[in-house]
């Protein structure tokens, strides 16, 4: 093996990242750090290389030590954590973000070659987890999270695995719903076709046989596939509201009522091919409607990315303690790049906190010996000690987070198209049923009957229920592949409707961290120190990006320092008054010569004036079209920073729609606001300050950098890099309703042509055999292949 230092663009052998600034060589294959040759080596002496064929590169870099880990040797904790234990082997299932490929699966799945006290690994790769079995006399929790670590898949083991409040999906009860009504619907076909095809004299003993064994197969998809179906309708009934469930659950029964009958008295052969065809359908339209992201959460809160232990100093020795038992006056020991989970003072070390976890914003901020930091905030440098002044529930954080304006709940979203259209078309249905009932009866009691039931069955609205599931379905699939992860279908249809969006600034509009800083001042060594110094005190974003200017300076002590909100800072600095701040603070008043295109802060040291900072933020790319929205859409810009860049903005915002300081209480009530005027609004943000926001709107939206990061409770996640594509997923969204009313329009069609049938009682089970997978084969083709064309059209595809 050797070491280089080559400057030559390498990709890494394992991660595939470039190897510009440092070369690991070793087996002929090129490294980019001594973690990814380690995992190589382990890999390499385990015979298990064949991780390579499968992927390019398949491999996660490693940069963090397994130290961190010791808190997974206390059983408490590990209890916790474990799904099941007892005196030979433990299973547990760990969420293992780094899954990405087929490559993760083979090895993930061959754990039991890297240690043979693993019997085995089962990956669910849409859920990015893996359920592990292993013997516990030989491995523990703690070595088996090591081993996953040294192999570059760390699990992410969070206070939510602890308090265990993950809301489980109903997926695997409707999956065996649909392989139960599945199973009835193909033999119910099978044993159909004689009564289409006709049977002769001698073969009629078998209509009765073929009936009751076609009613038997009705009984589980009736009584077990379609309940929800009847729940559903009957709890709405009772609420009085009429949904699309009640006139499904009223044709699924009658078709069942009206099978046994006719099997029963010998009069026909019935329906049951088309009521377990029906449920059949409906059902996978509901498992379509269900498509989601196993791999994001729309629901996060704290405890999500809070640790589940932490360490905490006694007698000159640290002890992994569950969060759940820190107190008052521990004194805890965080590294870099952990969360801090309390209120505490820092004690030793220094402080570089990074505050995106509440605020969105990603610049450091330094803390000095005696501060407050608050819980949320992530150090970026060495490992600090600090000791805890309020228990984690009632810190900053949690307290924001637990606020009633954050917990509200919205029962005013707007309703989909068929939640519409589904009360009208029942009342229409019954009254037809209804009027085809006294026009026959009377004459024709059986007649009538007949043709009462018959409307009920052909008129079920099956291509409605199903039209929009399947379009939102496509809608979905589509989005996801432009960055765009939607809660659910219904989502799609909020946003056609949306007519007023406002938006945050800070990492929502801007690029976090991605600021042009410029010195217009000839500054002193001294001087510079006086300037960061004064800065270091200040959690604004500004005073921030000063101190990451300066950084490195020398750091003097502070006598005093005072801050005046939206204006600046005073400190006496080493027996010298720092003044730094807006122009008009600093000279008193602000001149017409100011740069409209950047944020200036000038400084004053004493009486003598020394210069400025400017700085220019940079915004997202394709921010040009975020401001064409204008013109269609009441847009609106609501920040909790100060108006410094109003200029700045004014070409994508009209400046009375610009609203800066704001707090988080101040955006909720600004949302409800609007909302009071009978505005569809859309909230875009991305931090928890943004989280009350986002949960009063109609619709939510939080973006990030990182789909995996950190966002707050939200209708949708938008990668940054889609922000720009935001006007076309509203054209779009339009485009599906257009599809929607279209299917609906088919849907309608088809519904006419066997009423003209079903009114004179004389509705074949031929023909309603053919009307309704013919309705719906219509529906699913024309809403797949239709939303396709408008996702071309909008160049999303």
């Amino acid at each position: 093996m050797k070491q280089t230092g080559a400057k030559e663009l390498t990709h890494c052998y394992h991660c595939g990242n470039d190897c510009a600034d440092e070369r690991i060589e070793l087996d002929e294959k090129v490294f980019c750090c001594n973690g990814c040759r380690e995992v190589y080596t382990i890999l390499s002496q385990s015979g298990l290389c064949n991780y390579y064929a499968y992927n390019d590169h398949p491999g996660a870099t490693r940069d963090r030590e397994s130290a961190r880990f010791d808190y997974l040797k206390e059983p408490a904790i590990a209890k916790d954590l474990i799904e099941y234990a007892d005196d030979k082997f433990t299973i547990v299932t760990f969420y293992i973000p780094a899954i990405h490929c087929s490559s993760c699966i083979w090895l993930l799945e061959h754990l039991n070659k890297l240690n043979q006290a693993v019997y085995y690994s089962r990956v669910d790769f849409l859920r990015k987890q893996a359920t592990i079995r292993f013997d516990n006399q030989r491995l523990s929790l703690h070595e088996l999270v090591i081993l996953l670590d040294r192999i570059g898949y760390e699990p992410l083991i969070s206070l939510q695995d602890v308090i265990k409040k993950q809301t489980k999906g109903s997926k695997d009860s409707l999956v065996k719903k649909i392989a139960v009504a599945g199973f009835c619907f193909g033999n119910v076909m099978l044993l159909s076709f004689p009564e289409y095809l006709g049977i002769s004299y001698y073969e009629r003993s078998f209509r009765v046989f073929f009936g009751l064994i076609n009613l038997a197969f009705c009984g589980p998809v009736v009584f077990y596939c379609a309940t929800d179906y009847f729940r559903s309708a009957w709890i709405n009934l009772r609420n009085g509201v009429l949904n699309i469930d009640f006139p499904l659950a009223l044709g699924i029964a009658v078709l069942f009522i009206r099978t046994a009958s006719e099997v029963f008295t010998r009069t026909g052969a019935g329906f049951a091919d088309t009521c377990c065809g029906l449920v059949f359908f409906l059902l996978m339209g509901k498992f379509v409607q269900r498509k989601t992201y196993y791999h994001l959460s729309f629901e996060r809160d704290y405890r999500s990315f809070f640790p589940v232990a932490v360490q905490v100093v006694e007698e000159g020795r640290e002890r992994s303690v569950p969060l759940a038992e820190l107190e008052v006056g521990h004194r805890i020991i965080i590294r870099n790049n952990e969360i801090i989970p309390a209120d505490a003072i820092l004690l030793q070390g220094e402080g570089k906190i990074d505050f995106s976890f509440v605020t969105g914003e990603s610049v450091p901020v330094s803390k000095v010996l005696g501060e407050v930091i608050y819980a949320g905030g992530r150090q970026t440098g060495e490992a600090i000690e600090l000791e805890v002044v309020k228990p984690v529930s009632q810190s900053y954080l949690t307290r924001l987070w637990n606020n009633e304006a954050f917990m509200r709940t919205q029962d005013n979203r707007m309703k989909t198209f068929s939640e519409k259209v589904s009360k009208y078309f029942t009342v229409v249905l019954l009254a037809v049923a209804l009027g085809s009932l006294m026009f026959w009866l009377p004459t024709d009691f059986h007649r009538a009957l007949s043709a009462f039931t018959a409307v009920l069955i052909i008129a079920c609205p099956c291509a409605l229920a199903l039209s929009t599931p399947f379009t939102m379905s496509a809608a979905l699939s589509i989005l996801d592949k432009n960055l765009f992860y939607l809660k659910n279908t219904a989502v799609v249809e909020q946003l056609a409707h949306i007519d007023t969006i406002v938006l945050d600034k800070t990492g929502t509009i801007t690029v976090a961290g991605d600021n042009l800083v410029e010195l217009h001042a000839e500054l002193s060594d001294y001087d510079r120190q006086l300037i960061y110094s004064a800065c270091t005190n200040s959690g604004h974003p500004l005073s921030r990006l000063i101190c990451q200017y300066l950084n490195g300076e020398h750091k003097l002590s502070t006598n005093s320092y005072y801050e005046v909100p939206g204006r600046g800072i005073t400190a006496n600095i080493d027996g010298y008054i720092v003044n730094i701040g807006s122009e008009r603070f600093i000279k008193g008043k602000a001149f017409a010569n100011s740069s409209p295109e950047s944020t200036e802060v000038h400084m004053r040291i004493d009486n003598d004036y020394i210069g400025y900072f400017s700085i220019r933020q940079h915004y997202r790319e394709g921010m040009e079209s975020i401001g064409r929205l204008a013109s269609s859409y009441h847009l609106l810009l609501l920040s909790g920073d100060h108006g410094h860049e109003r200029h700045a903005l004014s070409g994508m915002f009209r400046p009375e729609l610009m609203f800066f300081e704001q707090s988080p209480q101040d955006k909720l009530d600004f949302i409800k606001r609007l909302q009071g005027l009978g505005k569809k609004v859309m909230m875009i943000g991305d931090g928890l300050n943004d989280a009350g926001a986002l949960k009063q709107s109609d619709m939510g939206i939080a973006i990030t950098d990182n789909v995996n990061n950190f966002s707050p409770g939200s209708d949708a996640i938008l990668d940054g890099r889609s922000l720009s594509k935001l006007p076309d997923f509203f054209r779009f969204s339009k485009d599906t309703l257009k599809v929607i009313y279209t299917s609906f329009g088919i849907s309608l069609t088809y519904n006419i042509i066997g009423l003209s049938y079903a009114v004179s009682g004389r509705l074949s089970p031929l023909i309603a055999a053919v009307l309704m997978p013919l309705s719906t084969v219509t529906i699913i083709s024309f809403t797949s292949i239709a939303t396709r064309l408008a996702a071309k059209k909008r160049r999303l595809l």
